[in-house]
């Protein structure tokens, strides 16, 4: 490879703080790392601009990380990387989901996502370097095991599940209808899947990441009722209610709403007081409401469903729904009887 004749070399950077959550802070810094010597140097930076490279690019090329750190808990996330060489290719890997959520791509489990690949500069002449006419991408994954949030995750363990050589340049989308986490219970596996572009090594320098970033797959929610059993005749007072709420999406809004009638799909009626639930964050949450004093959400007498509703970004599942009576007003049928002389 030629020596780049620059001393700075401009580096744009990506959004990368992640959303404020009550006192948490982020500090964003870019790694550069030399080629082949692995000298490195870091410098902090805004989330958003661009800031020209501290050290000269060596023959065998650089690469450039950039990572955001959590404070508390103190967490590293690696937010995309980019090598810079003479004839090296440039790429870029963007993962799409159903949730807008703008800074680490996420989805649920039983839902799609979309990975599109860019790539330029890749040479086809007979006399052009090997590391110029193509690119390897590379498909990882990882489980965060059963109860896991990806703190302090090391990717070096996570599993390469495909491997492919690219020669053309232009946009490649890869549309995924089903994750690859592992696990048995394929609505509760939580883990993630990492899609990587790397060079082709030559004699100047070994096959480095050109682009990539990953997407974290959690969870589907689940919840249940308990105090109120299907077909429930209920006299007078309203019975305590427990409701379970496990594995709910980082960004939703759970809640128990009652209607009168029996069980219908799309029914909007009166929210439980007290049940409301709303998460945003970085990772699922289980939760346990206890509930009691609501009768003012029956008027009146007769049958009535209660629902205990999610609302994701990927629309409203009902977790859990039952229907049962209440007779408050007691009848009593009254006979006179009279006799006559």
């Amino acid at each position: 490879m030629n020596a780049i004749p620059l001393r700075w070399v401009p580096l744009l950077l990506a959004t990368c703080a992640l959303a404020p959550a009550q006192s948490v802070t982020y500090t964003n810094f870019i790694r550069q790392v030399q080629m082949p010597t692995a000298v490195q140097w870091d410098a902090t930076v805004a989330a958003t601009g661009s800031q020209l490279s501290s050290l000269a690019i060596d023959p065998g090329g650089a690469r450039f990380e950039l990572w955001t750190v959590k404070s508390s808990p103190l967490t590293s996330y690696l937010l995309d990387t980019k090598y810079v060489g003479s004839y090296v290719p440039m790429a870029t890997v963007v993962i799409r989901s159903e949730d807008p959520y703008p800074t680490i791509p996420r989805t649920r489990a039983d839902r799609p996502f979309y990975v599109d690949v860019t790539l330029s500069g890749l040479l086809s002449g007979a006399t052009d370097p090997t590391a110029s006419k193509s690119v390897t991408l590379l498909h990882y994954v990882q489980s965060y095991g059963t109860s896991g949030i990806g703190l302090n995750l090391d990717r070096t363990l996570a599993t390469l599940l495909t491997q492919a050589t690219v020669t053309t340049n232009g946009l490649q989308t890869l549309t995924y209808t089903v994750n690859s986490v592992p696990g048995s219970l394929r609505t509760k596996v939580r883990g993630e899947e990492r899609f990587a572009v790397f060079s082709v090594a030559d004699y100047q320098a070994p096959a480095s990441q050109l682009a990539s970033q990953f997407i974290q797959i959690w969870p589907v929610a689940d919840g249940s009722v308990a105090g109120i059993t299907q077909g429930m005749l209920i006299r007078f007072t309203v019975p305590q209610l427990t409701l379970t709420l496990n594995d709910l999406y980082p960004s939703s809004t759970t809640y128990a709403q009652v209607y009168k009638g029996n069980p219908v799909l799309g029914t909007t009626g009166t929210i439980v007081p007290g049940s409301a639930l709303v998460i945003n964050d970085t990772s699922p949450a289980s939760r346990v409401l206890t509930l009691s004093g609501y009768d003012a959400v029956f008027p009146d007498d007769g049958r009535w469903t209660l629902e205990l509703l999610t609302v994701t970004p990927f629309g409203t599942d009902r977790l859990a729904y039952l229907s049962f009576d209440i007779q408050r007003i007691i009848s009593i049928n009254n006979t006179a009887f009279s006799t006559s002389e």
